[in-house]
């Protein structure tokens, strides 16, 4: 029984509103009153009609009215809103109390309670608009005073003894419909005040998760100004280590029976350049992560930068058997950009290429380019190496994190040089890009904007 009331509900609600549960009740509350509410007032319709000696048009005028409210839900239908249909029927409503009393009773009418339905159906439906419902309802009390004054008396159509029994059905009618009323404004209050805790609730939790992230951001850069410090601190001893491995080494080049001091001295400095790259990455990095790094744009000859760069990587790449290749169709000439940043790019994918690659080779490809107004500078090493699977594509340029999970056993490193690599094309203005396929070689891509400078190319590269 209930789920074919609910069909027969649902049927007068637009799929819009059905959609939306935030109304849905309520509208399916107006749409029930007002299958049932005519039924109740016909109740009273009928007694008239059997208590009066002779029917007027003004029983007719009633009846139509009452019955006019099984409308309203077609009107909700058609209308998508309860604006209109709400208006309505509060209007009807009170046309029907005022007109109704007035012919049928006066204040002991059975029509005068459904005034105060009429008004709280109103501001309860029409909350937003009280100054509409009260307009309408000021014009039609007007209209009834005018007419009161000019007609006088209303004719009695039923004898006032008769109406005893159909003011009680009014207002048991009356209240069951308030009844109905409180009960979905009861329901409405509490599913409120349920939204009103965990909206709180919510908040409480926004607020802690903000302070959270307040002390980790502080305690982030507390590490990046520790991490800073420490990495300037140890580069300090690093570079006299170094600098006293080359000036023994240079004292024992004459000396061949000193080989094996030598070959000592060989490890001792390449372990400490190596030591020394670490602590320069993680200086780079912690003085990104503290904005303590900026962008130094000057004029550089691209075409040395990048002869030197391939000198530097030469041996490197070498020692697994594998080829460079340089690929620059035109000179790019002089142009605005880090050198610094960007040499060390190309040392990072040139260094991860050797790395990750044997026998095979790798290709530097240079072009400048201008796109949208603005010269740019690509910069692409391809290399034949093992390649990357797509899992291991999302963990790249994360810091201390390398494509595979066992990258680091079988090849070393840290994870850092593409890290500091992405950094560097960001603060640039630019950006890194990488094509892979496991067991296909890898392909990053650098793009960087530069700025045209009037500087010769030999005072630019000597700089």
């Amino acid at each position: 029984m209930l789920a074919t009331v609910g069909r027969a509900i649902d049927y007068f609600i637009p799929e819009r509103v059905r959609r939306d549960q935030s109304d849905l009740m309520k509208v399916r509350t107006f749409i029930f009153l007002h299958l049932m509410g005519p039924a109740m007032g016909q109740s009273v319709i009928l007694f008239l009609w059997r208590a009066s000696v002779d029917v007027h048009w003004q029983f007719w005028l009633l009846e139509a009215a009452v019955t006019s409210f099984w409308i309203i839900p077609f009107l909700v239908k058609r209308s998508s809103s309860l604006v209109v249909p709400a208006f309505l029927s509060v209007q009807v409503l009170v046309f029907i109390s005022l007109f109704g009393s007035f012919h049928y009773g006066g204040i002991s009418s059975p029509f005068l309670p459904w005034s105060l339905i009429a008004l709280q159906l109103g501001f309860f439906y029409l909350a937003e608009r009280t100054r509409l419902v009260l307009g309408g309802v000021a014009v039609q009390l007007v209209a009834f005073m005018a007419a009161r004054l000019v007609i006088g008396d209303f004719p009695e159509l039923v004898p006032l003894t008769s109406l005893k029994y159909v003011n009680l059905i009014s207002i048991v009618a009356a209240l069951i419909y308030i009844t109905l009323l409180s009960i979905y404004y009861e329901t409405v209050m509490r599913a409120s005040a349920g939204l009103e805790k965990s909206m709180l609730e919510h908040q409480a939790q926004a607020d802690g998760l903000r302070e959270a992230m307040k002390k980790a951001e502080l305690a982030s850069q507390q590490k990046s100004i520790f991490l800073a410090k420490m990495s300037h601190e140890l580069r300090t001893p690093l570079n006299a280590v170094i600098g006293y491995s080359e000036m023994l080494r240079d004292d024992l080049e004459d000396t061949p029976a000193n080989s094996q001091r030598a070959d000592d001295l060989d490890r001792i400095n390449s372990a400490g350049r190596h030591l020394l790259g670490l602590v320069t990455d993680v200086l780079d990095l912690s003085r990104i992560e503290a904005n303590r790094l900026e962008v130094a744009i000057e004029p550089v000859a691209i075409a040395p930068l990048v002869r030197d760069v391939m000198a530097t990587a030469a041996p490197l790449i070498s020692k697994k058997d594998n080829r460079l290749i340089l690929q620059m169709p035109n000179d790019p000439g002089v142009v605005g950009v880090d050198g610094m940043k960007l040499r060390q790019s190309l040392l990072n994918l040139l260094s991860n290429a050797a790395k990750f690659t044997s026998r095979g080779r790798i290709t530097l490809t240079v072009i400048k380019r201008r796109t949208g107004g603005m010269d740019r500078l690509i910069f692409e090493v391809r290399d034949t190496g093992i390649g990357m699977s797509e899992d291991g594509l999302k963990k790249l340029f994360k810091a201390f994190s390398q494509a595979e999970d066992d990258t680091s056993q079988k090849f070393g490193g840290t994870g850092l040089g593409l890290a500091l690599t992405q950094r560097f094309c960001t603060l640039m203005g630019g950006a890194i890009s990488v094509e892979s396929k496991l067991g296909q070689g890898s392909a990053f891509t650098i793009d960087i904007p530069c700025r045209p400078v009037d500087v010769p190319v030999a005072e630019a590269a000597s700089a």
